[in-house]
């Protein structure tokens, strides 16, 4: 089962994460929503689409734009709508 966790904090799990450009994309339902705060922050992937961000917390401890996923990603990759990938420390457990 895949892990991400933050701050010793195990913020979601999945035995069916989907895998691309060496990302775990974990599905929605497999996050722990406590911990994820919506940003206003938007990048831009030529082939995925236009991600949205949460910001991570954990305590009093926030991780900004740690977290990203597709709402309407492009058809190549519709099978991460929604799934949730991490950066910026968080540490991911295959």
């Amino acid at each position: 089962m895949a892990k991400a966790l933050w701050n010793g904090v195990v913020i979601a799990e999945s035995d069916t994460t989907e895998i691309i450009e060496g990302n775990h994309y974990f599905p929605p339902d497999s996050i722990h929503r406590q911990y994820f705060r919506e940003s206003e922050h938007h990048t831009a992937c030529g082939w995925k689409g236009t991600a949205s961000y949460y910001d991570v917390v954990v305590g009093d401890q926030s991780n900004t734009n740690a977290a990203w996923y597709y709402p309407t990603p492009k058809q190549a990759v519709e099978k991460i709508r929604d799934h949730v990938a991490f950066w910026k420390g968080v540490e991911v457990q295959p």
